[in-house]
């Protein structure tokens, strides 16, 4: 089923997938015996996805998009609320989406700062109200129910009781903050364009490629010039030079802390990186990832990991690796956001919109 959500306000739900997508996955190799492409939703051609939050109790997906945001239920694969500048976000460009503690929604917009909604009500936080920047990439909870922001001019810490918002940029061994995450010591880890940092509590410590974050160039990819040492400007969020990839390895997408306490990473050109607590595992190409620039990590209920790249989205359950592209129903190559669903199904955000990976 396709779901047409080009206007914010035209909300329509279509018959089945197109005959020529079916086409296309009938004369791909079978990505997994047990997987495949079940369904599709469209956001528009020029329209892209960049955040995919579950929210449990509601049983709801939150679908951040380049204009606005959606609220999709997850039983009938319909949506339920479409929210754009004029409901209340600050800004229709909606790069992150997290829910903290208290049940309310934060919307990280890019250049609009944050908006919050709840039970039909918004506020919008600026850097004004104590917020470190008006462009957001990231939310995480703590174990103490506080919320995380990351922004390019580093990371929130926000007191959910008292309303106060903390900044720290210094510590950081980089402020243009992306990924976010908290493993199971209550340890923040934060994945920024010059590598990877922790906050225990009390001290930082922070990796970079020298300390063996990322694998090396295998592709011999050309450098990257927007390296987020120059003007905003300059961020074009593009991993593409001249129309080709491009290699970045200290600057990290995401971060994923698994249950057994390794952490995960994100890279650009340099694959994924596994912490052990001592050392950096990579994981590229060669070892069955689909593509080395790695945007998104998600770990779905039986353990398997899903890695978002720009080449499609690859699954590993330790040993073996299996990977899904357009040509086996994907929207698009470049995969932004990536989710495991309650029911098993795996949401996958591309440019155009959101293709569900389920079982057959």
């Amino acid at each position: 089923m396709i779901f047409s959500l080009f206007h914010p306000r035209a909300i329509v739900a279509a018959a089945t997938l197109a005959a020529a997508c079916m086409a296309g996955v009938a004369h791909a190799q079978p990505a997994k015996p047990d997987y495949k492409v079940v369904e599709t939703f469209n956001v528009g051609e020029t329209v892209y996805v960049r955040a995919l939050t579950v929210e449990p109790k509601a049983n709801v997906m939150w679908v951040g998009t380049s204009a606005g945001v959606h609220e999709i239920d997850l039983v009938k694969h319909q949506p339920k609320n479409t929210f754009t500048r004029a409901d209340g976000l600050a800004n229709e460009y909606v790069f992150a989406v997290g829910i903290d503690s208290q049940g309310y929604k934060w919307f990280g917009t890019n250049a609009g700062g944050v908006s919050r909604y709840h039970d039909g009500k918004w506020k919008t936080y600026f850097p004004m109200h104590g917020l470190a920047d008006y462009w957001i990439y990231a939310f995480t909870n703590d174990r103490n129910g506080d919320l995380w922001i990351g922004t390019w001019a580093g990371a929130n810490h926000f007191n959910v009781k008292t309303g106060e918002f903390k900044t720290y940029v210094k510590e950081l061994v980089n402020e243009w903050v992306y990924g976010l995450d908290v493993d199971a010591k209550g340890r923040v880890w934060f994945a920024t364009e010059g590598g990877v940092s922790m906050f225990d509590g009390k001290q930082w410590k922070s990796w970079t490629h020298k300390d063996g974050l990322g694998g090396p160039n295998v592709s011999e990819l050309p450098a990257s010039s927007n390296t987020g040492l120059g003007t905003r400007s300059r961020h074009d969020l593009s991993t593409m030079e001249r129309g080709d990839p491009t290699y970045n390895p200290n600057y990290t997408f995401a971060m994923h802390a698994a249950p057994d306490g390794q952490m995960w990473a994100g890279t650009w050109g340099g694959g994924v990186a596994r912490f052990d607590g001592k050392n950096w595992h990579n994981y590229t190409t060669r070892d069955g990832l689909v593509g080395n620039i790695v945007y998104s990590i998600a770990r779905d209920a039986g353990g398997a990991f899903w890695f978002g790249t720009d080449k499609g989205v690859s699954r590993f359950d330790g040993k073996n690796w299996k990977s899904f592209t357009t040509a086996d129903g994907l929207l698009d190559s470049h995969v932004y956001a990536v989710a495991a669903a309650p029911n098993g199904e795996i949401w996958v955000g591309t440019r155009r919109g959101v293709a569900i990976i389920g079982r057959k």
